[in-house]
């Protein structure tokens, strides 16, 4: 396969690549505009020719990675909850378009993009202050690799350029949790609050905040000692909105004795608040409400929480970190991680050994002396 470079103006080419034929058929050519210096013109035709060769060609498209991204964007909306979305867009408008959202969706190119992500870490803050994190160059990939995916599906492009790109290494946060003394300690302080309830379900039983807010009456089974997930809230600015789990028939959450004991002692003096304002409680109530009932925020409880570790001088963790601190103790104390994960409402098993590997090597050791034990005295039966 051969190529022709004609120049047809100061800084612009014109590309004349022979395409392959069959015995009989009439010479074929393909024309393309470059701009740029011969040099660069060359180099073009080369991966062109390389691209023919392989197969691996797409014909040259006007549509900027910043018009892909609007379709894509749009598309998303019915793949994805509201907050995702809005995740999405906000990465792709606001951190990759600056960067690349110019560039012809043809001709974006692996080492354009590792360029991009290298100008984000040393200068891609939009208050002019510096680099964005390594965390968020990770997601901005994700995202431009999720988007360019699609392009390939949709035949507009023949291979992803994200493919040959690597993210910018993220360190693992380190996790914070609570020990068993701190966790009582926090309990003992929350006791003054109304906000007992919302810290036992996140500690005791694993809630997330959303699921926590969500939790009504009707799907906690006081007599079986058993809860059941069937609805989260997700709150964007100030409208909150509520949604079925991904497991439509939802996650029973077994409950303990000090966690059945508690909840009875909270649905009676909550019982006697709402009466106050003249409402009964049902089995629609919210478990964790306001005072006349009324829903309360996710955002709400993360506040109230950091409000509480301050004032109580507790040792600072996040709301969530509640949720890590009941984990960290089931794995512990030796509970199956496959029973960790269900009860923790994980999609797989896999997420909830990442997200603890820290336990594991304790697990391990503690498994190994239990075997080692019973070897010894099987031994030792055998010998007398």
């Amino acid at each position: 396969m051969k190529g022709t470079i004609k120049q047809r103006s100061k800084g612009s080419y014109s590309l004349i690549i022979d395409l392959p034929r069959q015995r009989g058929e009439k010479r074929k050519q393909k024309w393309l505009t470059f701009r740029g210096s011969k040099r660069e013109a060359q180099k073009e035709i080369a991966r062109l020719i390389t691209e023919l060769a392989d197969e691996r060609f797409q014909e040259p498209s006007k549509t900027t990675l910043e018009q892909f991204f609007e379709r894509w964007l749009t598309h998303m909306t019915s793949q994805v909850d509201e907050r995702t979305h809005i995740g999405y867009a906000e990465k792709a408008r606001k951190n990759i378009n600056p960067l690349l959202g110019s560039t012809l969706l043809t001709r974006l190119r692996p080492e354009q993009i590792s360029q991009a992500y290298a100008q984000a870490l040393a200068s891609g803050r939009r208050d002019g202050k510096g680099g964005l994190s390594p965390r968020t160059v990770h997601h901005m990939h994700r995202i431009l690799k999720q988007a360019l995916g699609q392009a390939v599906k949709w035949g507009l492009l023949k291979q992803n350029p994200c493919d040959a790109v690597d993210p910018p290494r993220v360190e693992k946060r380190e996790m914070l949790t609570f020990d068993t003394t701190q966790t009582a300690d926090a309990l003992s302080e929350m006791r003054r609050t109304r906000f007992l309830i919302a810290y036992l379900l996140a500690a005791i039983c694993g809630l997330r905040r959303g699921e926590i807010a969500a939790l009504r009456w009707k799907n906690v089974d006081l007599d079986a000692g058993v809860l059941k997930i069937v609805q989260t809230t997700r709150q964007i600015g100030k409208a909150v909105t509520y949604k079925p789990v991904k497991n439509t028939k939802g996650r029973p959450v077994a409950l303990s004795g000090l966690m059945l004991e508690e909840l009875k002692a909270h649905w009676a003096k909550q019982a006697e608040e709402l009466l106050r304002f003249g409402v009964k409680l049902a089995g629609d109530s919210f478990v964790f409400a306001q005072p006349d009932g009324s829903p309360i925020k996710p955002g709400s409880v993360t506040n109230e929480w950091k409000r509480l570790v301050k004032k109580y001088a507790l040792p600072r963790i996040r709301f969530h970190d509640l949720r890590h601190t009941h984990a960290t103790a089931m794995l512990a104390s030796g509970v199956h991680p496959k029973i960790a994960s269900e009860r923790l409402g994980h999609s797989s098993i896999a997420i909830t050994l990442d997200l603890y590997s820290h336990v594991l090597p304790n697990m391990q050791a503690h498994a190994i002396q239990t075997m080692d034990n019973d070897l010894r005295a099987a031994i030792s039966k055998r010998a007398r």
